[in-house]
């Protein structure tokens, strides 16, 4: 590689924003704990900071882990099955074989350096424990941060109690309010809301009291402080006195922190208007965060008009009961769990929660059918990204569907309008998940159900298991037939074709495919690309590169210029085309534009592929060195993808070749140095080595 750059940090960690107060002492503990225990635990009520205190330790540490700090956000999960899907979709890793998917993450971890911070495991502790268990016993480099309110109960676990921040003892007269955590919260967070606020001489012996009042607990103290623009320190104190003594009247004990935490979040729900409380009512309901269109989409209506959202929104930032993410394209927001948890419930006991579930049902049905019919064309890019950011939604509404009552065939239409995103974002086992779910629910003839039995079995048949696979493009075909769905029965068609392709029968597979690209030639649509792709795939292996080129060329007029995801692919399809034929020029421009095309989203299959084939060109051309980098590159991609080159007919043969050649002409222990040199590239250190100049 030429010269020297510092590396940049791996990982997903958010930036602060908002300044980090106090706790300097759970800090230094913390990072002492993980520098000998593999898994260390914060424990600690709702609101206390677990999280925030998390973030702040897994930045501090960064530099120590080479392969990454990685937070996975656990609140918006709600199904167990799914957590590995959760760390793979954060790790970048795509399961794209019928290999468990828990083998495939604790593969990928096995020689690495990281940091995993699991954040709420509460709601999945079992799950969590088990997981964590095997990735420690699998991975000796590992590290897990967790936040729990309680054990993970897994061996070697270190647990760090965190308390509510310090605070002054009032029964001291010379004591020094502003020297305490919770006092100074309460000043800096006040002081974003209201500029120019500080805690003087006048007030801190009052908001000491606050703090005192809300038991140092941060979230408590947050959502008081920002009150400072309608009420001075004196009404603030006043109130909450009010409200907690109505709250614990006729108990003789004080009221618990957890209790003084929601009875704070009570509070705050009662300052707003009853438009904002509807607001954050409807808001509760959607998961991992949502944008300005999604809220206006699901929380209008019913005495919100849609014109009205924006500024409801805004004044739940202003009350801190809604956080604002500017870090991407679009401004998201969300909710932190304690508050969304509080508005769940009040939209459960509002007899609303049905309509507020079926718009958000709706939206995000919508954001799928947008998708699907962006494919091939200018926003297939910004649609795709789209579903990437709301796949908790999307997930969240999908088991609305398959577990309400009547809700069935929505489920089924919305599951079977993500095939391409299924595909592309290789959630192979994740989409055959929801699939087997809506097939179970929708047991009817339907061209729904056709549409879904083929998808699920394409899934399948790409996965290898054919076995589980044909089966249902068999019952597809069944279906079609009786409803006369041309569409499902050229898909079927297609997808037997492939199976066979993968059964040794390659000539069958061809005539198979070119008598559903026929039938898909008449009906045009997306399955019209996908049909010429995988005929492109299988006459580079019958050794037709002629015909590769062709089909490829008519890949690439389907797609527009700026389609790049289906437009990278393309290229490819060409290259490995050009490659067969023996032209290592042509192939060596056309995969280094897929390459560009790809590198703005970073898809780990194309990747893959690209780089491979520019291992192949450059061992060709006797740059060995650079030849078992790329190798060794290509290799860290694909044991993402839990699938090897040496497994893939249309690659093996190229694949095995430039090995042994490579290898044959460093000598093992050359090698193997710079094979492992690739393999501990970052993925845009790799693509930027993939793509300098190879010199002559």
């Amino acid at each position: 590689m030429t010269g020297t750059t510092s590396r940049r940090l791996k990982g997903n960690l958010p930036a602060e924003t908002t300044s980090f107060v106090g706790r300097r002492g759970e800090v230094a503990k913390a990072e002492r704990l993980l520098s000998t225990a593999r898994l260390v635990t914060l424990t600690g009520v709702a609101g206390v900071g677990k999280t925030r205190l998390a973030l702040r330790v897994a930045a501090q540490l960064h530099e120590r882990f080479p392969d990454g700090v990685w937070l996975i956000e656990l609140a918006a999960l709600t199904d167990d099955k799914l957590l590995p899907h959760a760390i793979a979709d954060v790790l970048g890793i795509q399961d794209r074989s019928t290999r468990p998917l828990l083998d495939t993450l604790s593969d990928h971890l096995t020689d690495k350096r990281l940091l995993l911070v699991l954040d709420n495991c509460e709601h999945l502790a079992d799950a969590c424990a088990m997981l964590v268990d095997r990735f420690l016993r699998a991975a000796s480099e590992l590290r897990v941060l967790a936040t729990n309110r309680h054990t993970l109960r897994v061996a070697g676990e270190h647990l760090l109690a965190v308390a509510p921040l310090p605070m002054p003892d009032l029964t001291q007269a010379k004591s020094l309010p502003t020297r305490y955590a919770a006092v100074r919260l309460f000043g800096e967070r006040a002081a974003a809301a209201l500029p120019g606020f500080r805690v003087d001489a006048c007030n801190r012996d009052t908001v000491a009291r606050i703090c005192r009042r809300l038991d140092g607990v941060p979230l408590a103290i947050e959502l008081a402080a920002v009150r400072v623009r309608a009420l001075s320190v004196d009404q603030i104190l006043r109130r909450l006195d009010d409200y907690l003594e109505f709250l614990a009247e006729g108990s003789r004990i004080a009221v618990p922190r957890l209790r003084t935490l929601r009875a704070t979040i009570d509070w705050s729900f009662t300052l707003c208007s009853v438009e904002e409380q509807d607001m954050w009512v409807r808001a509760s309901g959607f998961i991992g965060g949502f944008d300005l269109d999604a809220a206006e989409a699901v929380c209008s209506g019913a005495g919100i008009p849609a014109e009205a959202v924006l500024d409801l929104v805004a004044c739940l930032v202003d009350k801190s009961i809604l956080t604002r993410d500017s870090s991407g394209t679009r401004v998201r927001y969300r909710m932190l769990e304690p508050i969304r948890q509080y508005g769940q419930e009040r939209l459960a006991s509002s007899g609303r929660r049905m309509t507020v579930q079926a718009r958000h049902r709706d939206h995000y049905g919508r954001l799928a059918e947008q998708a699907a019919r962006a494919w091939l064309g200018p926003d297939e890019v910004e649609r795709y990204a789209q579903l990437q950011r709301e796949h908790a939604n999307l997930r969240a509404a999908l088991r609305f569907c398959l577990t309400e009552p009547g809700e069935e065939r929505a489920g089924l239409e919305i599951t079977t309008t993500l095939w391409l995103y299924w595909f592309l974002s290789g959630s192979h086992t994740e989409g055959r998940y929801w699939l087997d779910r809506a097939l179970e629910s929708n047991p009817e003839p339907s061209p729904a159900r056709a549409k879904a039995l083929w998808l699920n079995g394409e899934i399948a048949v790409i996965q290898a298991d054919i076995a589980a696979g044909l089966p249902m493009v068999e019952e597809c075909r069944h279906v079609a037939q009786r409803l006369g769905d041309e569409v499902a029965l050229a898909h079927a068609t297609r997808i037997t074709g492939v199976a066979t392709f993968f059964q040794n029968d390659i000539p069958g597979g061809v005539g198979l495919l070119e008598d559903a690209l026929t039938r898909l030639h008449r009906l045009s649509g997306a399955g019209l690309w996908v049909a010429l792709f995988q005929l492109a795939v299988m006459t580079a292996v019958l050794g037709e590169p002629e015909r590769t080129i062709d089909l490829g060329e008519e890949c690439l007029t389907l797609s527009h210029p700026r389609a790049h995801l289906s437009r990278l692919w393309a290229l490819w399809t060409l290259a490995i085309g050009r490659w067969l034929a023996g032209d290592r020029e042509g192939a060596n421009r056309l995969v280094r534009d897929a390459l560009c095309v790809n590198q703005p989203f970073t898809d780990r299959w194309g990747l893959a592929h690209s780089i491979e084939m520019l291992s192949w060109i450059a061992a060709a051309e006797g740059h060995y060195e650079r030849a078992a980098r790329l190798l060794g590159a290509a290799d860290l991609l694909w044991r993402s993808t839990g699938v090897l080159p040496s497994t893939l007919r249309h690659l093996a043969p190229s694949h095995h070749q430039c090995e042994q050649q490579t290898r044959q002409s460093l000598g093992n222990k050359t090698f193997t140095v710079a094979f492992r040199a690739g393999s501990r590239l970052t993925t845009d250190e790799a693509i930027a080595y993939a793509l300098e100049p190879q010199r002559s």
